[in-house]
């Protein structure tokens, strides 16, 4: 009863959740190192921001029709979410490494930093698409 009330919250943020999870996983096995800050961290494959906003999109659509302004603003917030993560964050990610770069490299910059600056934040197309893909999954289904 509790999850049927809730379920346009609910389920997106499990979905987000099981995402992150399976990233620290991921991590762990390939890197042999645990790094929980993948459990809040951006970027990374697949893309839990594109997969909660079209899970969510995918349910308001089966719910109250594809015609529904409500679905329309859903699919609109959805492609910005999207927009955002393998565009504006990507770029932002990559600046964030070059600035990295410049810090570390001796003589070049006078420059002392306490720590580095975040380079993973954005995701590639492909992320995006991943986490696209298994929200509408999720979101039909549900």
């Amino acid at each position: 009863m509790f999850f049927q009330e809730y379920k346009y919250i609910i389920l997106p943020f499990l979905v987000w959740f099981f995402i992150q999870l399976f990233k620290v996983i991921w991590d762990l096995v390939t890197t042999k190192k645990f790094n929980f800050k993948r459990i809040m961290g951006a970027g990374g494959m697949p893309s839990s921001h594109s997969a909660v906003v079209t899970c969510l999109a995918s349910m308001i659509g089966k719910s109250q029709g594809t015609n529904s302004p409500i679905f329309a603003l859903s699919v609109v917030f959805a492609f910005v979410v999207m927009y955002d993560a393998a565009g504006v964050r990507r770029a932002a990610g990559k600046q964030a490494a070059m600035l990295n770069k410049i810090i570390e490299t001796p003589g070049l910059s006078g420059v002392e930093v306490s720590e580095r600056l975040v380079e993973v934040l954005g995701h590639t197309p492909i992320q995006v698409l991943a986490g696209a893909v298994i929200g509408i999954i999720v979101g039909v289904i549900a």
